[in-house]
């Protein structure tokens, strides 16, 4: 195999959603079903950076079953790079079943430890041609140590290969199964220049009480140059170390006002927009503007990744904004 270039790359799970297809239908209750759904938060991130125009590559592993070619399949079409995607025979892939309540949080029941999901190796670094991102989302952290550890293995691979370190939280609270998050985050954090988190992970990361109070003691414990704290709809806040740890600018975005249907995968997405913006040679406002726009387009339809993201698309909801 050829060394793949991209410049966006990432390691973690792949699965489907099958989903309920509306509010309040019980996970255990006899119900209907929609999907499946190509998913996994990196595998959500990693097509949307591909469908943005960047090249892309991420490394996971799936069954030799139908659901695995579901997966495959979106991401050839799409441009993602699936050397690295191991197919398992005699193997299932990952599944994750999703419902809403009807005050829009969501229940889910993953299928996945044991899967090919988390069966995938670190590359060697002959496979790896070149990487300007190496992005983790934390929900990968989350199946089992084994497959951190190779996360993590992955991650140094990356680092020496040059590549920036970007890392979304992502934290599925049904997954920490009581651990510290600071075992499943502490290398991230110690490696990462961009910082992802939503409101209620910037508080327990840094063990502090407010949001305010969590941003200065992230920078001053780790050196990561942004924090991009995603806010729903209320848009996200970016704070950017300025010399000093108490050197910290900050700016408000403000989110997209569309029609939701569906807000799953739209902060991977908008993960996704900020780091192409970034490689666009956007700076940081102009990269959340752009991050907004796509999680806004990946709202506006049902299921985890169906939103019609094109750079086209977004670059038309940008100037709509400005007229």
């Amino acid at each position: 195999m050829s060394p793949i270039a991209a410049e966006v790359w990432t390691m973690g799970e792949l699965l489907v959603e099958v989903m309920r297809p509306r509010p309040g239908l019980d996970l255990g209750k006899a119900a209907p079903f929609i999907g499946p759904f190509p998913s996994g938060a990196p595998g959500i991130f990693i097509d949307t950076a591909a469908r943005l125009g960047h090249s892309a590559a991420i490394i996971s592993g799936v069954g030799d079953d139908e659901f695995g070619r579901c997966i495959l399949e979106r991401f050839r079409a799409d441009g993602v790079a699936t050397d690295l995607v191991r197919v398992f025979p005699n193997r299932s892939t990952g599944v994750a079943f999703v419902m809403y309540e009807k005050d829009g949080s969501r229940k889910f029941i993953f299928h996945w430890d044991g899967t090919p999901a988390v069966m995938a190796e670190v590359p060697d670094a002959s496979e790896i041609a070149s990487a300007r991102f190496f992005h983790v989302m934390g929900c990968s952290l989350m199946a089992n140590d084994a497959f951190r550890e190779r996360v993590f293995g992955a991650l140094e691979l990356f680092r020496s290969r040059g590549a920036r370190i970007s890392f979304d939280p992502n934290i599925r609270f049904e997954l920490l199964a009581g651990r510290p998050v600071d075992q499943i985050a502490g290398p991230l954090l110690r490696s990462c220049s961009i910082l992802f988190p939503g409101e209620r992970e910037v508080v327990l990361l840094s063990g502090e009480e407010t949001v305010e109070r969590a941003v200065a003691s992230l920078f001053a414990r780790y050196p990561m140059e942004t924090i991009v704290l995603k806010r729903g709809r209320k848009g996200c806040t970016v704070f950017q170390r300025r010399g000093s740890a108490d050197g910290i600018e900050s700016f408000d975005v403000p989110a997209f006002r569309v029609r939701e249907v569906d807000p799953t995968g739209a902060g991977d997405c908008f993960d996704a927009g900020f780091l192409c913006g970034i490689l666009e040679g956007k700076d940081p406002r102009e990269s959340a503007r752009l991050a907004s726009a796509v999680g806004a387009l990946n709202a506006q339809a049902f299921g985890p990744m169906e939103g019609r993201i094109t750079a086209q698309r977004a670059a038309a909801m940008l100037r709509r904004r400005r007229a």
